[in-house]
């Protein structure tokens, strides 16, 4: 029998990372490949990197670089690897294999290639490919959730924005694609499905003629999930049929993702996206007035080229005006082959880092009183970790998303990749704490 190199993958970056990552996997195990999770016993390391901005460069490039002076045979994959092919293959020459965003479903193939000595080159000038319910997966998360990727790429062209550089143009799956493996992840086991692509509020508009994310979530309404979360809904996308459908489909949580980046009209401009500027206050007072229970979440850039301290105190006053449950900052971050790469005053980078801490100082007292409002509440929570030491679970409430948010410690006895009912008895800025109420005791009837 033909013996197969064992592979490892190191992934970096978003969950959008995380689902490529997910279908390498599960294609490399279909083929009768051994995934192991220890780089150092693998014949072969993907690294899955991301280039986004500069520090996940760094981060992308500081994995490799560890991996080459361990002598590893790497393969690299993802953003990075689009974005810089040729100085990738250039400098690392441990890379025996290099795969664009849009060609990581032909990795088996890759493989194969590299085994045969050739060093390989699959890049796509212009991704096309999107995975669908057919192609193999190989979970990363916690057994309870599940990203799912509705679309891939970008039409907008912001002026900061990489991504539709190495991501291509927006390519939507169909509705009957994306609900045929929602069924799938529910028969696993999912609690939790997390709806991702590069903007969900237009998922649809390029395979249906205008954006379908009303009929998605309605769709999605009749899958045994309870919890159906949605990122990245840029709030133009969120109309009267998209806000319906999200009070009238129970599974649906009313948790909004919104990426506004600013709030000044001349800096929106400038980042090219006018029309958010017209319309931020507006939209945000409707979503509340439509669903007061409603979790906001969203990120901001300070140190846009140009920004004034009167556009940062602009900011700095919606913020405190708008009240979001959780808020990002990220400091400008000038990227190569975008408009933004070269533009007139530049802002010192010690000014981003204090504006950002300002930010963030001000969003800490909001946060703190959304959680401190919790206490006393009966919430569920999906449980993800054990404390192998104490036996105390951690987990989160809808009102949390993974990786971005905060968590709940739980006291009493709960089950991984379950949802179970907490009494929150202590909430600090970021997290929660709280014991698990018991189910009540049946007493049987008397004759």
């Amino acid at each position: 029998m033909e013996h197969k190199p064992t592979v490892a993958v190191a992934h970096l970056g978003c969950e959008k990372n995380r689902v490529d990552t997910e279908h390498m996997l599960g294609l490399l195990v279909q083929s009768g490949y051994s995934v192991d999770s220890n780089e150092e016993l693998a014949d072969y390391v993907i690294v899955n990197t991301c280039s986004f901005i500069e520090e996940a460069r760094t981060e992308s490039v500081r994995t490799l670089v560890s991996l080459a002076e361990a002598d590893k045979k790497i393969v690299i994959t993802g953003c990075l690897a689009q974005h810089f092919q040729d100085e990738l293959l250039s400098e690392i020459p441990e890379a025996v294999a290099l795969v664009g965003t849009g060609d990581y479903h032909r990795i088996v193939e890759v493989i194969e290639r590299a085994e045969a000595g050739e060093r390989v080159k699959v890049v796509s000038a212009e991704p096309t490919y999107i995975a669908d319910e057919l192609v193999p997966r190989y979970r990363t998360t916690t057994e309870g959730v599940a990203y799912l990727r509705v679309a891939e790429g970008c039409n907008y062209r912001c002026a900061f924005c990489i991504i539709p550089h190495l991501r291509g143009n927006q390519r939507s799956r169909s509705i009957e694609s994306i609900v045929a493996e929602a069924h799938q992840l529910a028969a696993e086991g999912v609690k939790e499905i997390v709806l991702i692509s590069q903007i969900t509020t237009n998922y649809g508009a390029d395979l249906y003629g205008k954006p379908q994310l009303a009929e998605l979530l309605r769709a999605l309404g009749e899958v045994d999930v309870p919890w159906i979360r949605m990122h990245y809904a840029y709030p133009t996308g969120l109309t009267p049929e998209v806000i319906a459908a999200i009070q009238e489909t129970p599974n649906v949580l009313p948790y909004l993702d919104l990426p506004l980046q600013h709030s000044h009209p001349e800096m929106l401009k400038s980042m090219n996206r006018p029309w958010q500027g017209r319309v931020n206050d507006q939209i945000i007072e409707r979503i509340k007035a439509a669903l007061p229970d409603a979790v906001l979440r969203t990120t901001f850039i300070v140190g846009f080229p140009g920004e004034t301290e009167e556009q940062f105190q602009h900011l700095l006053a919606f913020v405190n005006r708008h009240q979001f449950d959780h808020v990002g900052v990220f400091t400008f971050s000038a990227e190569a082959g975008t408009p933004a790469y070269d533009l007139p005053n530049p802002v010192p980078q010690a000014v981003m880092d204090q504006r950002r801490e300002q930010l963030m100082l001000a969003q800490q007292p909001l946060s703190y009183r959304a959680n401190q409002a919790q206490i006393g509440q009966v919430v569920d929570v999906l449980i993800e970790q054990e404390n192998s030491g104490t036996g105390a679970k951690i987990g989160r409430s809808s009102r949390f998303a993974p990786d971005v948010d905060g968590l709940v410690y739980v006291q009493g006895d709960a089950a991984l990749g379950q949802i179970v009912p907490v009494e929150i008895q202590a909430a600090d800025t970021y997290d929660l704490f709280g014991t698990v109420v018991p189910a009540p005791v049946r007493v049987p009837a008397t004759v």
